[in-house]
């Protein structure tokens, strides 16, 4: 992907609703390729696997390619082995992908080439705050962070380094489609956000050189041609980013769908950090039928049925649940 990734109209005039209408015409028009994309940070647990039987049925539902991307591009957080782990539990429930898997780890050309594009367009810039730089600067704006909500960066760096050297880079929101990004989840229905207000310039590449999560999610799905994104609701806030840098990419913007969370018992969020368990692979169809309940899909009689037999069932009943044609 040497190539620009823009050759479209001025930015000016983008639909301001999720990508111009070229865009949006062919991500639904086209085949549909979907995709799983774990982080290899640990063993898939029960929330990750909600996600994964969902994403798989939705490909299926509609006779299209399910693939799986391993999203290893934050390395110090990764473990090793752990790919090779996901790998082996998805096999033993059923769940295999159309193509090989993709590592984010090979694709460090191609998100320095998306950063070189954003900052040739004006629309990336080096920072050098800290996350305690941001937390005061905010506070001595009036805006002090709370606890578990989104750290607003309040643009210290967007036209000045101040005499200090820049070694992150991040993405200017004043500079694109007006406010707020629209979009439409399959599951939840309408969504919006003024991204500058609700989280302000985002970072693209990190002061360890890492590339964010945001950048190279929109490239990866880009370059694997994904036309239809399914993936867990904690993950909904983040797709107005994308969405922004969609546009400015000139790359194709996906149709949405976030399924529901595994919780623990302390209401939050099932994940690695907080002591999420492994999946139990000895019992694959009791551990997707776990899954299956938490996505609304009517429980079954396991005993006595296959793993394909299963998904089958469950796939009948996702068709009906989303209105998704035979044809």
């Amino acid at each position: 992907m040497g190539e620009q990734f823009f050759d479209g109209p001025p930015l000016e005039k983008l639909a301001p609703s999720g990508g111009s209408a070229a865009h949006a015409v062919a991500s639904v028009g086209a085949t549909y390729r979907g995709r799983f994309a774990p982080s290899p940070t640990g063993p898939l647990h029960a929330g990750s696997l909600v996600a994964a039987l969902a994403s798989w049925l939705e490909a299926r539902a509609h006779r299209g390619q399910w693939l799986v991307r391993i999203e290893d591009v934050d390395t110090p957080r990764c473990v090793q082995g752990a790919d090779q782990l996901i790998l082996g539990q998805l096999a033993s429930l059923g769940l295999a992908p159309d193509e090989a898997p993709v590592y984010q780890s090979t694709r460090a050309p191609q998100y320095q080439q998306a950063l070189d594009d954003l900052i040739k367009l004006g629309l990336a810039y080096p920072c050098r705050c800290s996350r305690k730089d941001i937390e005061a600067a905010s506070a001595a704006n009036g805006r002090p962070h709370v606890r578990g909500a989104e750290l607003v960066y309040p643009g210290t760096c967007r036209t000045s380094l101040h005499g200090h050297a820049g070694t992150a880079w991040r993405f200017r929101t004043d500079l694109v489609n007006p406010p707020p990004v629209i979009w439409q989840d399959r599951r939840l229905g309408q969504q919006s956000q003024d991204v500058e207000r609700a989280v302000g310039d985002f970072p693209l590449k990190r002061f360890d050189g890492c590339f964010t999560y945001q950048l190279a999610v929109v490239v990866d799905d880009a370059l694997q041609g994904i036309t239809h994104v399914v993936r867990g609701e904690d993950l909904a806030d983040n797709t107005a980013r994308q969405i922004l840098l969609q546009r400015a990419l000139r790359l194709p913007t996906p149709i949405y769908l976030h399924t529901p969370l595994v919780r623990g018992d302390n209401g939050e969020k099932l994940s690695k950090q907080n002591g999420a368990q492994a999946l139990d692979a000895t019992q694959p169809l009791a551990t997707l039928q776990s899954a299956a309940t938490v996505l609304g899909l009517t429980q079954i009689l396991v005993e006595g049925r296959t793993i394909a037999d299963a998904l089958a069932q469950w796939l009948a009943q996702w068709r009906k649940l989303y209105n998704l044609s035979r044809d």
